[in-house]
């Protein structure tokens, strides 16, 4: 083992000196320098397409001279899809892939197949760079999608891609060559992103705009009905271009969903209202083909005329009555009901509902129509005004009691008030609202009728005479009172009896001497005389004083029967006068 190693260097000495003069290194060194230079040479192009002369065809390889003093052997099936294929022979010129330089006497590895799929790229992204598109054939499935073939590279097809609409059966379309934009491409990592779908609609937009620019504005077409949206409809005027039927435009009528009008496959008569050449849509339109019906709306709507119509749409504010074909009008909420004027439109009328109502304004220049439904069913304060006027008597149910009144039903959804000033001649306020009762059925005297402010004016006490007007009273009149409640701070007494107006004497009125002004003195029921001292007609208030009829009854006395200046005491006076008052009487 020793000898042969050692003997080892010997031989490739030899070996080398041999290699020298064969090849006319006159040293080492010179041949060293040679070496290191090819080396350095071929380093410099690896991993790139180099030119390179056949030098010879064996078997199936092509023997290919790529100028390092070395030599590269490729598969010849590597050439078969070149267009040239058949014309290969050696001195003829190829491109090929340099892969590296296996050691320094050993062959060049090389490949025709990179070196086509290096021209590839190149060629991509030249494409890519100036957005032209590029020839590729389908020719496989991958998961999301397909691979192109682009002429030595494998590109990515999403399934999305492959056309405008989806495909279920792409095998028409496997193997054949067709037009592919790139639209993503990463050269490190060996990936490209195309689309079909892309070319086409190029193909379609430029047909589609050239198509577009011979249609002209209020023209007239036939098309086909396409597609069916909710707003409205796809109607194919030629093949590639289709128009917008906006829901708007299909009738004047009110249209809920396109689908009452037309049906996907019906054709159509439309007319182009719109081109807008930057975006090539197109809006189309059938109303336009018909009359407007509310040409002359002023003319055929006349105010106060009377209309028959439907119910089209309820909402809060009101309701749509369609009045004729395309034309519909709105009752406001306002205009629905005489008497229910905080129920909801839908508790009056129905969708559907054929109805009467009455023109109250119409607007044709903003295709506007009020009409009123309550115009038609008669104001229930002029019936009511023409079946009891001012002064008669009606009977109802009390509905509410309020803090200012009652509301008595007098017809159909119809109340009048009684003011709580107007419940009784005597009692006031609280006291007169407790007499009554929600569901009490009273009469009442009709005392207003105010048919613009919708009021009715009734009156309870009005049904019975003023006790007032019974006593023709006036101030310094004497009158017989009965005592009919007892308070610490006076007496309540009935003027002219029991049933009398009611009025209050207070303490200090009650007697002359201090020591008689004491109410406990006093019983229900007991009769005692005093002075009107003030009559208020208005407020309905009689004061009264005992008090102040003793004075006035002492005066007399002492004009009558002589001065105390003249010898007479006050009480001799009184005396004399209760004696002649005795003897009148016949006491």
């Amino acid at each position: 083992m020793k000898t042969a190693g050692a003997n080892q260097p010997a031989h490739n000495d030899q070996e080398h000196e041999a290699l020298m003069t064969q090849t006319g290194f006159s040293s080492r060194d010179e041949f060293a320098q040679m070496l290191e230079a090819s080396m350095a040479g071929a380093a410099s192009v690896e991993g790139r397409v180099v030119t390179g002369r056949i030098l010879a065809m064996e078997n199936d390889f092509v023997v290919v001279d790529v100028g390092l003093k070395t030599e590269g052997r490729v598969p010849l099936r590597e050439f078969s899809l070149d267009e040239n294929f058949a014309d290969l022979a050696p001195g003829k010129t190829v491109e090929v892939y340099l892969d590296r330089i296996e050691n320094a006497l050993g062959d060049a590895v090389v490949s025709r197949e990179k070196a086509r799929r290096e021209e590839s790229w190149t060629r991509l992204e030249k494409s890519f760079e100036k957005g032209e598109p590029v020839i590729g054939a389908l020719n496989g499935r991958v998961k999301g999608g397909f691979t192109v073939d682009l002429g030595g590279v494998n590109a990515f097809l999403p399934g999305s891609q492959v056309d405008i609409r989806p495909v279920r059966d792409v095998g028409p379309l496997m193997g054949i060559e067709q037009p592919f934009a790139i639209l993503k491409m990463d050269r490190p990592r060996g990936n490209i992103v195309v689309s079909r779908r892309a070319v086409l609609e190029e193909s379609r937009a430029e047909q589609r705009a050239e198509i577009v620019g011979r249609l002209l504005e209020g023209e007239r077409r036939r098309g086909v009905v396409k597609n069916i949206t909710d707003y409205g409809a796809f109607v194919e005027l030629e093949p590639g271009v289709d128009g917008l039927l906006h829901v708007t435009d299909m009738s004047y009528r009110r249209i809920s969903h396109p689908s009452q009008v037309v049906n996907v496959g019906d054709e159509v008569d439309v007319i182009i209202i719109k081109i807008n050449p930057d975006t090539q849509r197109v809006s189309l339109g059938m109303k336009q083909l018909q009359t407007d019906p509310w040409d002359g709306a002023d003319l055929k709507y006349p105010l106060g005329a009377k209309l028959r119509g439907v119910i089209t749409n309820v909402t809060d504010y009101g309701a749509f009555v369609e009045i004729e074909a395309g034309v519909e009008g709105l009752v406001h909420v306002s205009e629905m009901s005489w008497t229910k004027k905080n129920a909801h439109p839908s508790k009056i009328v129905a969708t559907g509902q054929e109805v009467e109502v009455m023109v109250l304004d119409v607007d044709g220049d903003k295709r506007r129509v009020s009409l009123g439904l309550k115009q038609c069913l008669g104001n229930p304060w002029e019936t009511f005004m023409k079946d009891h006027p001012v002064g008669s008597m009606v009977t109802g149910e009390i509905r509410s009691v309020t803090e200012f009144g009652l509301f008595v039903q007098v017809g159909p959804d119809l109340d009048g008030m009684v003011h709580l000033s107007d419940i009784d001649w005597e009692l006031q306020g609280d006291a007169a609202l407790a007499k009554h009762n929600r569901g009490e059925v009273v009469s009442a005297k009709v005392l207003e009728i105010d048919v613009e402010k919708e009021r009715i004016a009734l009156g309870i006490k009005q049904l019975h005479s003023d006790p007032m007007d019974n006593f023709n009273l006036r101030r310094g009149q004497s009158v017989t009172c009965v005592v009919t409640e007892i308070t610490s701070g006076g007496i309540e007494v009935a003027l002219g009896g029991a049933d009398g107006p009611r009025t209050f004497v207070r303490k200090a009125d009650l007697s002359r001497d201090r020591g008689e002004q004491r109410p406990e003195r006093f019983a229900v029921g007991d009769k005692v005389d005093a002075m009107v001292t003030n009559v208020d007609k208005a407020q309905r208030r009689v004061s009264v004083s005992m008090k102040a009829l003793e004075i006035a009854e002492e005066k007399e006395a002492v004009a009558q029967f002589g001065s105390s200046d003249s010898g007479a005491s006050l009480g001799d006076i009184l005396g004399a006068a209760l004696r002649q008052n005795q003897d009148k009487t016949g006491g």
